[in-house]
């Protein structure tokens, strides 16, 4: 366990929590926390969440722009369901992502747990772009992402990120709770 790791873990703590809460300040320190994660990641040869955590760092800013701005008057961005009828395409692109990406981090470099830490990535770009533009299902991502992390962290001795992902799985789960809240409030 790094100092890296432990402050990447709180300000991960941090930011998860503020999500919960529609609070702008989740996108700041959700940048310090991917930013810490690139390093980590490196380290211990999970490229594709090394990646995943470059990608986060730009979507992070996108993120903090869109909820400040994304409603239809220029303000607050509302809680919303994605349309059924998009969920299975949704979930092509997911398996499509995991092959090719698992595929290629297989074939061409020395990545740990390949296809796993693709299937990871895949749900955590979808789950990601959802939570930016505040799909209610980006927290049902989300949970699934952190059950899949929380043994590819185990396996490869990142033992506090593993715990900070089992934290992540409840407060998902809280997250999915509190937004479903949301969602009815500002449909009625």
């Amino acid at each position: 366990m790094s100092p890296i790791e432990v402050a990447a873990t709180i300000f991960g703590l941090i930011s998860v929590y503020l999500t919960i809460k529609e609070n702008i300040w989740c996108w700041p320190t959700g940048i310090i926390m991917v930013v810490l994660y690139i390093f980590i990641f490196y380290e211990v040869k999970l490229y594709s969440d090394m990646g995943l955590q470059i990608f986060y760092v730009f979507i992070q800013f996108y993120g903090w722009y869109h909820w400040l701005y994304g409603g239809k008057k220029k303000d607050d961005l509302p809680v919303t369901k994605l349309k059924k009828k998009h969920i299975p395409i949704w979930i092509f692109v997911i398996i499509v992502a995991t092959f090719a990406w698992g595929y290629l981090m297989n074939n061409y470099t020395d990545a740990a747990l390949p296809y796993y830490d693709a299937f990871a990535v895949a749900l955590s770009v979808v789950a990601q772009w959802f939570l930016t533009i505040k799909k209610l299902e980006s927290w049902i991502l989300w949970i699934i992402v952190d059950v899949i992390s929380v043994g590819i962290y185990i396996v490869k001795g990142l033992n506090l990120t593993a715990i900070l992902y089992v934290v992540f799985l409840i407060l998902a789960i809280n997250g999915l709770l509190e937004w479903q809240k949301s969602y009815r409030v500002q449909k009625a």
